[in-house]
């Protein structure tokens, strides 16, 4: 049955909802009445503390504002402050000490060591008073008196520096110097100057002021891979920290500011220029009189002689950035710092990259505009044998081979015609070298013209700009050239390049930017039978007792197969005739097999040879710092010939291994006589075995002298007899050949179609 609700149920719903509605009205009307009167109470009670008309202004506002500012400054501060104090998260920040690198070379001899090995064997009360008072009148007088930060020291430095229009002081302390060097790099941003001002200051309240200036004085770098000052003082002095006097001193206060730039090894005026600013800043300070300095100033520091100490340093740096890589792989409870390191390096091959790097800018770098050079030479496991970084790690300590991004040019171009391989095309498939347009981008040839149908083989023995785009197209298919150009960046990374490639229609003839170590090992794919290998230099790890803690044969990574064994046999047969008959013939070794491509960039601001024989692979690279065009530098001309000489070394005493493809090798034709006559200016281009017949740094620093003399005899002779002698610039009268001789300068190296230099011609004014 149906149950039927009581009559008046909508009217008690009514009724129950209204009583509600009073009640919370009610309650929200009590509460209002209640704020309101506990609000007109504590006006009441505020009004007693009321200031009005002038003492408002002048105090009472401006004390609000500032509590305002105070609490948002405080905030700011805060927020700034919390990425500093991350850097102090491990509680052994102070015992726990930078790794200590001994390195070794290949065969176990040391060739150098980098980090910071602690020595607090020396208090500071034996630290010399000449040394603690250069140091502080230089690098920080008001010390013991600031709270981290030097306020009137760092207004002095902005001043300074605005004036000057740049940096010519440093307004850091020595705890902001030193909180640097504890915890944080040398890069130059705002967020890492926000950091080292909030560590000084925690510094400042863990450690005592003498603390400090200990710690500063062992762990600042001082040149010549050393740290600390008792380091230094052994380096540059062979003596002890106690035992410096007070020129050497101030020598080795003067290094704080720019170590390489002014230590004495390297450049020993600059480092006596520097010392003398020292002293003067002792007597500024009022730490010592002038009479004091003054038997200093007469007899300045001499420093050991290190120059024939030629330490591989852009290659210890590496080494060195590897191990730090390394021993965050070590367990965490690993505690040892302390390392002796075995790396791959063959000082015979890295004193003859260096040579011939620094004989062929000294002899044409002026010609070709060309002032910096890098090459990186491999074992085919990926074992960095040398390494050079530029020209002078004194001037510039930056790693060209290594950190320097650069347009490899047409020496890109074999991962695309080994992508071609890998999608149906073979070496003697032949495209059309005509006209090719991808949107508004035509790529042209070197010379503006075309060689109508060619073999895979012709095209990148001729460095043919317009067969890689196209194939690049083709492989695309309908999906269009985007898609094959994704192939060929796809098979880069197979190879081991880690460079951005980015996606851009010339990315098939080199636009995109490398690194000369990852070019150079990446070839070292093809005579690995399509293996890629990953660049290393360490080998072993010891610690200092002599245990082994890792083996790169055990530990490290394993090559991976990239691309068929066929295909990198392919390769290297086409690459050969680039060697052989291509743009990189002074590149050939007699009797040993070799291949490589060479490669130019656009305004020729980029040259590189990179190559490869069955023992090894090596990358050239030639250019300017700042990207400026050189005098028509090709891959062909002096990376070619500096490859040649840097290999000859490479292979002395080494068992010449077959390169898969290409065969054992061929002895080179000899030159007949009338080609020996017609490129007699060139000699030190030839392509030929040994050493190239080039000038050592010493035997030019011999003939110069010999100039000199002759300069001053000539002018000797003139004002005795009145005549002018052949090296006068007036005599016009003088023969081609004598011009040579007096005026090399005024000469250059004339270039074929592939950068071959063919004659010396006078340089047109």
């Amino acid at each position: 049955m149906r149950q039927i609700l009581p009559p008046h149920w909508k009217q008690n719903v009514r009724n129950f909802f209204l009583d509600l509605d009073a009640r919370f009205g009610a309650t929200l009307f009590a509460s209002g009445r209640g704020l309101r009167e506990l609000f007109e109470r504590y006006s009441t009670f505020m009004d007693r503390f009321y200031v009005g008309r002038w003492k408002r202004w002048v105090f009472i506002e401006p004390l609000s504002e500032a509590a305002t500012l105070g609490l948002g400054g405080m905030i700011l501060l805060l927020t700034l402050a919390i990425p500093a104090f991350r850097e102090t998260a491990d509680e052994d920040w102070l015992k726990k000490s930078d790794l200590a690198v001994t390195f070794l070379d290949r065969y176990g001899n040391p060739i150098g060591s980098r980090g910071i090995k602690h020595n607090d064997s020396i208090p500071l009360e034996d630290f010399p008073d000449n040394l603690i008072k250069a140091t502080l009148a230089t690098e920080d007088r008001r010390f013991y008196d600031h709270f981290g930060i030097d306020i009137p020291g760092l207004a002095r430095a902005l001043v300074t520096n605005a004036q000057a229009g740049g940096v010519r002081q440093g307004g850091s302390s020595i705890t902001q110097q030193l909180a640097k060097n504890l915890f944080l790099n040398n890069e130059r941003t705002i967020e890492r100057k926000v950091k080292e001002a909030f560590l000084a200051i925690w510094l400042e309240t863990r450690l005592t002021k003498n603390e400090i200036l200990k710690l500063y004085l062992d762990r600042a770098y001082m040149g010549g891979g050393t740290f600390g000052v008792d380091g230094a003082a052994h380096f540059y002095f062979n003596k002890s920290v106690r035992d410096v006097n007070l020129a050497e001193a101030a020598m080795l206060a003067g290094l704080f500011k720019a170590p390489t730039k002014y230590a004495p090894h390297i450049n020993l005026p600059a480092a006596r220029a520097r010392a003398n600013v020292v002293l003067d800043n002792l007597v500024d300070a009022g730490f010592m009189t002038e009479g004091q300095v003054f038997g200093a100033r007469r007899n300045p520091a001499v420093a050991v002689d290190r120059r024939d100490e030629n330490s591989p340093n852009y290659y210890l740096d590496y080494a060195f950035d590897e191990m730090r890589k390394l021993v965050d792989t070590f367990p965490k409870s690993y505690t040892e710092r302390v390392f002796v390191v075995r790396t791959a390096i063959d000082m015979n091959v890295q004193h003859a990259a260096e040579e011939a790097i620094e004989n062929q800018l000294r002899q044409f770098g002026r010609d070709y505009h060309a002032t910096q050079a890098a090459t990186v030479v491999s074992d085919l496991d990926g074992g960095i044998r040398a390494m050079v970084g530029g020209r002078d790690y004194g001037a510039s300590q930056f790693n060209r081979a290594t950190d320097a991004y650069r347009q490899p040019g047409s020496s890109f171009k074999p991962y695309v015609y080994t992508t071609a391989l890998l999608n149906g095309f073979t070496p003697n498939s032949k495209i059309v070298d005509g006209p090719v347009c991808i949107g508004n981008w035509c790529p042209q040839n070197y010379g503006h013209s075309y060689s109508g149908s060619v073999t895979l083989t012709q095209a990148i023995t001729r460095s043919i700009n317009v067969v890689p785009v196209k194939l690049s197209i083709m492989m695309g298919g309908k999906e269009g050239p985007k898609a094959g150009r994704a192939k060929i960046i796809e098979v880069a990374r197979r190879f081991g390049l880690k460079a951005p490639l980015p996606d851009t229609p010339s990315l098939p003839i080199g636009s995109d930017e490398v690194t000369v170590l990852e070019h150079a090992v990446a070839y070292a794919t093809f005579p690995n039978r399509g293996k890629s290998v990953t660049p290393h230099s360490v080998l072993e790890v010891r610690t200092g007792a002599g245990d082994l803690v890792w083996r790169w044969d055990r530990d490290g990574p394993k090559p991976k197969q990239a691309i068929p064994p066929n295909i990198a046999a392919d390769m290297a047969g086409m690459m050969s005739h680039v060697v052989s008959e291509g743009t990189a013939r002074r590149a050939a070794l007699d009797g040993i097999p070799t291949a490589g491509k060479t490669g130019t960039t656009n305004a020729y601001r980029d040259a590189w040879f990179v190559g490869y024989t069955g023992n090894f692979t090596c990358a050239v690279w030639y250019g300017n710092d700042d990207y400026s065009p050189t005098n028509r530098m090709t891959g062909g001309s002096l990376p070619a010939q500096t490859w040649h000489d840097i290999m000859v070394t490479a292979h002395q005493g080494v068992e010449v291994r077959e390169l898969v493809g290409v065969g054992m090798g061929q002895k080179l034709p000899q030159p007949t006589q009338a080609n020996a006559q017609a490129n007699a200016a060139p000699k030190v281009l030839e392509t030929k075995p040994g050493p190239p017949p080039v000038l050592t740094k010493r035997g030019a620093d011999v003939l110069v002298r010999v100039e000199k003399l002759l300069d001053d005899a000539a002018r000797t002779a003139e004002k005795n007899t009145g005549k002018t002698t052949l090296n006068d610039p007036s005599n016009t009268g003088k023969s081609e050949s004598s011009s040579a001789l007096a005026f090399p300068e005024n000469y250059i190296a004339a270039a074929g179609p592939d950068g071959t230099p063919t004659a010396t011609v006078p340089r047109k004014n």
